[in-house]
């Protein structure tokens, strides 16, 4: 995944954001994510910030994440460790 030097950026933190036009229904909440990785929601947002997952961000500020992106990383996972998952 590259990254634009010229994307907006978070006030707070300086990261990147992406800002796109995505339909909210193909839009995943941190909680959703953590549910398909069986994993804390904080580890989604650690996943975001090291790159692993593309953060949007809505107008409230909050993180969404692209579900295609997602079904992307959950299917790049090591059968065994799906197994474990599922």
């Amino acid at each position: 995944m590259s990254q634009d030097l010229n994307a907006p950026r978070c006030n707070a933190c300086g990261q990147a954001i992406a800002v796109v036009d995505d339909d909210p229904a193909n839009l995943l909440t941190p909680a959703e994510v953590a549910a398909l990785f069986r994993v804390d929601p904080k580890t989604v947002t650690r996943w975001a910030k090291s790159g692993k997952l593309t953060a949007i961000r809505t107008l409230g500020g909050h993180r969404r994440y692209r579900e295609a992106e997602v079904r992307e990383l959950l299917a790049s996972i090591p059968q065994q460790r799906q197994a474990a998952i599922s």
